[in-house]
């Protein structure tokens, strides 16, 4: 039982290493948006699960641009990615209306 305590809180040291340095991470996202707030430039999107990110979930994303913020319709479905830092920091970028 002892090494398999070992072995795991190593492998959790490793992870935690790894996920606090290297290079931004990039995730694809589809949903919908449900508000704006051009004056926090945020916008909150019912997003689809994103494979190795996140499950389904509605929340509050920084939009990069304040040229996508301002193209940003409520309702509106989109595909975007999810920019994030090596800080564990998030904001959505190259927002586009999904095609139908």
């Amino acid at each position: 039982m002892k090494i398999f305590a070992i072995v795991l809180c190593s492998g959790l040291l490793v992870a935690c290493g790894e996920r606090s340095s290297g290079p931004e991470r990039h995730y694809n996202l589809t949903g919908k948006v449900v508000s704006v707030d051009k004056q926090r430039q945020t916008a909150t999107v019912d997003a689809a699960a994103i494979p190795n990110y996140m499950e389904a979930m509605t929340m509050e994303y920084p939009v990069k641009s304040k040229s996508d913020i301002d193209a940003l319709q409520v309702g509106e479905e989109i595909t975007a990615t999810v920019d994030v830092k090596s800080d564990d920091s998030y904001a959505l970028a190259n927002i586009k209306p999904k095609k139908k």
